[in-house]
């Protein structure tokens, strides 16, 4: 039986805790702010340290959401659901079907996806106790879109920077070649482009050997190779003071989550004139794809239109760095803020 717990959290409009001791789980949902719309954000399930860790990320990743929803234009708010639970200890239907009574307890103020060690079989378990889930029988797996969204955001980066339309020729560092990393490899290898990449899975570095021809290089070694662009693809905060000095990029965009350590690392990249395109910018094809499920019938071919607009995006994003000559990480945020109605302090 799920037992519910209404958390008090300054700046979230609605954060619950669900605690089922009989399936073996505590689950936070946490809607950052619904100004545009409800709050789509997806289900992540992680064995962490401590539950303190996990509310820490479903604040931080709900926040993400309202940035990322709101800079797509899309009419969503920000939100998202943690699962504390073992997989390997627990009935996984049992727990995902848990899961969807807690979030229609929310009367639709929330509506959740797949996400990190959540599939959509897993949501078809959700959505037997609510229907306010997405990616069943309609938008499927997102990763295409979020691999095309990128793609579409580094080709806006090598305008911006080169005045070309094309990436032929170029090197690409991708970190992380997994569902995202590796399709995006495939569309920059169709593009002419030549691949280094690096993951500590080696099962995805053999899935794309199958696929495509590219150099390989350790995960400690893939900030330091010359390349015209690094791609973060794999897992966040992977920016930062000791990493950034290594980089010998000029352009870093990827699909990866809270690629910046710190606030402060966008400032680091910006002062060594390496543009980067902040990554809830670039990695939105994803839930653009979610969202053309939402209230009306899918088609496929509209969301990859919605998805390659985050190629304009990041221009004006670019755009509005050079003449603000401030980094793009700050230009994006006002950006999002604005969409989404947040009063800056005086």
């Amino acid at each position: 039986m799920n037992r519910y717990t209404v958390l008090d959290i300054p700046g979230y409009e609605e954060v619950v805790r669900c605690d089922n001791t009989e399936v073996g789980f505590t689950s936070w949902i946490a809607v950052h702010n619904s100004n545009r719309g409800p709050a789509l954000g997806g289900c992540r399930v992680w064995s962490y340290a401590r539950e303190e860790d996990a509310l820490v990320d479903v604040l931080r990743l709900s926040k993400g959401m309202t940035y990322k929803n709101s800079l797509a234009r899309l009419p969503l708010g920000g939100g998202k659901s943690v699962v504390f639970a073992d997989l390997s200890k627990v009935e996984r239907v049992a727990l995902f079907e848990a899961v969807g009574r807690f979030v229609d307890t929310l009367g639709g103020r929330y509506i959740t996806a797949e996400d990190v060690n959540s599939t959509v079989e897993d949501m078809v378990a959700v959505k037997r106790f609510t229907r306010h889930v997405a990616t069943v029988g309609a938008s499927g797996n997102p990763s295409p879109f979020t691999a095309y969204g990128v793609y579409c955001a580094i080709r806006a980066c090598v305008k911006f920077r080169y005045n070309r339309e094309s990436t032929k020729g170029m090197v690409v560092a991708i970190q992380g070649v997994g569902e995202t990393g590796g399709r995006l490899a495939e569309l920059l290898v169709k593009d002419g482009c030549s691949i280094i990449a690096s993951d500590i899975n080696r099962e995805n570095i053999a899935k794309l050997r199958e696929r495509i021809s590219f150099e390989e290089v350790s995960p400690d070694a893939i900030y330091e190779v010359p390349c015209d662009i690094f791609s973060p693809c794999a897992l966040g905060g992977t920016l930062n003071s000791m990493t950034i000095p290594k980089l010998q990029c000029a352009i870093v965009a990827g699909s990866a989550n809270n690629q910046l350590l710190e606030e402060i690392d966008g400032n680091r990249l910006f002062d060594r004139d390496i543009l980067y395109a902040p990554d809830y910018a670039v990695n939105a094809g994803g839930v653009i794809n979610i969202s053309c499920e939402i209230d009306q019938d899918y088609d496929p071919e509209r969301a990859k239109t919605e998805t390659a607009k985050i190629g304009e995006t990041v221009l004006d994003i670019l755009r509005q760095s050079k003449s603000m000559k401030l980094p793009t990480h700050l230009i994006a945020n006002r950006m999002a803020e604005e969409l989404f109605g947040m009063q800056r302090a005086a």
